[in-house]
């Protein structure tokens, strides 16, 4: 497949309560770019067939938070396309949220409208 705009990935991950790191379980925004390199990652193998780098970040917006317990839909979209540059823009998603009780310390529930928690524009370059 070669490089097109337009092009999307999504992943889908739980966060695991070994990654809260303040009060109320609330995780660092740094997850959130972890999450941005891997489906970059995915993006670039799947358009050049290399895993390519991760140059910069143009914009990155934290606008709500993620939560341990959070299952969070990771989108990228390949937004243009140079020689060696790929620029994406990506979203971080909640869709689903502990909701967990004394009664019930596993409960979850899926959100009717998912919440966006952050989102940036990113420049990935690949081998020429």
């Amino acid at each position: 497949m070669a490089a097109e705009v337009g092009t999307v990935v999504t992943h889908r991950r739980y966060v695991p309560y070994s990654h809260a790191h303040y009060a109320g379980n609330l995780v660092d925004g740094a997850y959130s770019l972890g999450l941005f390199g891997d489906v970059a990652t995915e993006m670039c193998i799947r358009t050049d067939g290399d895993e390519g780098l991760f140059a910069s970040y143009s914009d990155v917006q934290f606008r709500a938070p993620v939560r341990a317990g959070d299952v969070l839909e990771i989108r990228c979209e390949l937004t243009r396309v140079g020689t060696r540059s790929r620029v994406m823009d990506f979203a971080v998603y909640v869709v689903a949220r502990g909701a967990a009780t004394d009664e019930r310390p596993g409960a979850a529930e899926v959100l009717a409208e998912p919440i966006l928690a952050t989102s940036a524009t990113g420049t990935v370059v690949v081998p020429a």
